[in-house]
């Protein structure tokens, strides 16, 4: 009976379009009256899983990247990007993947980098021969680079609930990251050939002088997120609320592109955003105190040693289960509630902690534009107008790169370890 309340119903529920909270505490609370726990328990789990002060990251990391977004920061790095590239075919279309890697640095909002980069550079791909299915879809794919590329949001959450190091989380996703925007590089360059897009002209050493001159300020704030962590100099937390100061600073007394009331309404909707993330991430607190009291870890565990998987054979089955959870749930919901019951079972095949929380991110990143039900895809099209069936075939080259991918990164761990190791 308590597997059915904590497992079957909380699934069709999810289906049926119930939000995923109400969906936890729902489960938490049938499973607590099934129980012998008190029901005071539920109220401390909650509450608990808040009182964790990594996690304020989450809420300062959405604000910044929503400030940068509309304080001409992203913008600017934008230009200077294709100031950089121009002259090569397809110039557009790789600056757009590089802007959603500098974003990514400096934000870990995907959905925020797919409206920040595509807003500024979809006009232009249309205008450039690209098509208007193929150029919504490549901001709606590569957008997802955000949760790949550090500072990760998605790795925050994973690192607080693994209890695993965050700044070891943010060094092993650099590689992948990076891998995986030169693999959509290498497409993207030879579409525009086949398509015989025209080559933009080739910017002049006065033209980038200027553009780097502009975007000087722009350019230091993925310096001062990463170059703080890596320095000792401050925590991931501690570079976020750095981030907010930086980006409230440039944007409004630099570049002075926000005025007080642009911030006052950006802060209102990024706690929105933040409020809508953090009742998620009480919610599954209390259903993975749940879950753990409940023994379910070990009996899983115990399940599927019981199977005699081989390790590879194991990262399949949890790539696929990742992948159709990634594409139901946000990020932080799929990670909150699927790490207590995933997390035994990796560790007890000898799977390295950090590996296994890359390998979770990158599935739980290509969910949100994977069809039917990805997060991204729905954005694009609210955002940009673009029909989901148009949407739904624009993405299926860049979904084929990303698996490709995924699986170079599932199976060679040296590619998020070696760069620990380097760092020690």
């Amino acid at each position: 009976m308590t597997l059915l309340v904590v497992g079957v119903l909380p699934a069709l529920f999810l289906l049926m379009g119930v939000p995923i909270f109400i969906v936890l505490m729902g489960a938490t609370l049938g499973g607590i009256l099934l129980s012998t726990n008190p029901i005071q328990a539920m109220h401390s789990s909650m509450f608990g899983s808040l009182d964790i002060f990594p996690l304020l990251a989450v809420p300062l990391f959405i604000y910044a990247g929503d400030i940068m977004a509309r304080g001409g920061i992203a913008r600017r790095l934008i230009e200077l990007i294709l100031a950089i590239v121009g002259g090569v075919r397809g110039s557009l279309g790789l600056s757009t993947i590089a802007a959603c890697e500098v974003f990514g640095v400096m934000s870990g909002s995907s959905v925020a980098c797919v409206a920040a980069i595509g807003k500024l550079t979809i006009p232009s791909l249309k205008k450039n021969g690209y098509g208007d299915t193929f150029s919504v879809s490549l901001v709606t794919a590569t957008g997802v680079i955000d949760v790949i590329i550090p500072p990760s949001i998605p790795m925050i959450i994973y690192g607080i609930a693994a209890q695993q190091s965050v700044p070891q989380l943010f060094l092993a996703g650099f590689v992948p990251g990076i891998l995986i925007g030169v693999a959509l590089a290498i497409y993207v360059y030879f579409y525009a050939r086949a398509k015989n897009i025209p080559v933009s002209p080739s910017p002049s050493w006065g033209e980038v002088a200027v553009s780097v001159k502009d975007s000087v300020w722009a350019i230091f704030a993925p310096v001062v997120i990463l170059g703080g962590i890596y320095g000792g100099l401050f925590t991931p937390t501690e570079a976020a609320g750095v981030a907010c100061i930086y980006a409230i600073l440039i944007s409004m007394f630099v570049y002075r592109e926000i005025s007080w009331g642009d911030l006052w309404t950006i802060t209102v909707e990024s706690a929105m955003l933040s409020a809508q993330v953090l009742i998620i991430v009480s919610a599954a607190g209390a259903f993975a105190w749940l879950i753990t009291t409940s023994g379910y870890p070990a009996k899983l565990v115990g399940f599927v040693e019981g199977l005699q998987l081989t390790p590879w054979m194991l990262l399949l089955v949890i790539n696929i289960i990742l992948l159709f959870v990634g594409s139901i749930l946000e990020p932080p919901a799929a990670i909150l509630l699927l790490t207590p019951l995933l997390t035994p079972i990796a560790y007890a095949m000898g799977i390295h902690p950090i590996h296994f929380g890359i390998i979770v991110t990158v599935n739980l990143a290509i969910g949100m534009f994977m069809p039917p039900f990805g997060l991204n895809l729905f954005a694009a099209n609210a955002l940009f107008k673009t029909p989901l069936p148009d949407l739904y075939r624009g993405v299926l080259p860049f979904l084929a790169i990303y698996l490709v991918m995924l699986m170079l990164i599932t199976y060679v761990p040296a590619i998020t370890l070696v760069p620990l190791a380097l760092f020690k």
